[in-house]
């Protein structure tokens, strides 16, 4: 009878051949890097197949690497644009101390203390008349802000505000024409008003005498008076001095030095805050009714 298959050699037979022919293509490989030809022609014909297999996971893992790395930088980049800004400040009420030390050196009590309540607000509109000077930030009542609040970038004093909503605050700049801030000139002490004229670029300091110690180059600071403004924060730069024959008064101009037109965010300062305010009258009132 004939048999539907061949039969071959036997299993253990062939096990053995087939192990003898590994150990002596491995002797030569090992040797001779005859095999050498023969892996690389493989490896370029299955490179192909294992690409095509590979690329859905590296589109997977670069796409999740991108994404992640892009939202990473912008966290990063925003941490670090409010730390500068806060930083910026500091330096420049530090600076300020040191003038401030050194001509009140027997007034310690007087000089200005680092270490105010901030909070960086976001500057979100700004009004369109040409007549006022008034912006729109993302703080309000339920961050603590409160109506009066100075508010300063990392060059100066921008303005105070003026409403206050349960989110947003608006504020008044320096050069709207209805604003006024008391200064004092840096280098010399001499105490002045600086009015807004309803013009980004220029504050008008009035009434100020003929024989008044003021020059072109003097730097503006906040002197405290009125307690909105805490005291020796850079205000402006004369850039105009003018003494009429004839006239009562010189004419006398300032450039702002915080960026009016141009910052994005601000400081909020805490000054006098409202709540210890009313708790002071409400107390005097107490004890006057006593009386």
């Amino acid at each position: 009878m004939q048999t539907l298959f061949l039969q071959g050699p036997a299993v253990t037979l062939r096990m053995i051949i087939l192990v003898i022919a590994s150990i002596v293509l491995m002797t030569v490989d090992h040797r001779w890097n005859h095999l050498e030809i023969v892996r690389s022609t493989l490896s370029h014909l299955l490179y192909p197949l294992q690409y095509t297999i590979d690329l859905p996971i590296r589109l997977y893992y670069w796409a999740d690497e991108t994404l992640s790395t892009h939202q990473s930088l912008l966290d990063d980049n925003r941490r670090l644009e409010d730390l500068h800004l806060q930083t910026r400040v500091q330096l420049q009420k530090l600076d300020i101390l040191e003038k401030e030390n050194d001509r009140l050196r027997d007034l310690l009590s007087a000089t200005p203390k680092l270490g105010e309540k901030l909070l960086i607000a976001e500057i979100i509109n700004v009004d369109v008349d040409p007549f006022r000077q008034l912006i729109v930030i993302n703080k309000g009542s339920n961050d603590n802000v409160y109506k009066g609040q100075a508010i300063i970038d990392a060059q100066g004093v921008m303005g105070q505000i003026t409403h206050v909503n349960a989110l947003s605050s608006m504020a008044m700049l320096i050069t709207d024409a209805s604003h006024a801030l008391p200064v004092q000139i840096d280098r010399t002490g001499l105490r002045a008003v600086a009015f807004g004229t309803g013009k980004i670029d220029f504050l008008d300091l009035r009434h100020m005498p003929h024989n008044a110690d003021i020059r072109k180059g003097d730097k503006l600071i906040t002197s405290g008076l009125g307690g909105r403004f805490p005291t020796n924060y850079p205000v402006a730069i004369i850039t105009h001095v003018e003494r009429p024959p004839g006239e009562s008064f010189a004419r006398v101009r300032a450039e702002p030095l915080a960026l009016l037109d141009q910052s994005r965010e601000v400081l909020l300062l805490w000054h006098n805050e409202p709540e210890q305010a009313t708790l002071t009258e409400e107390t005097d009132a107490g004890n006057h009714e006593k009386q």
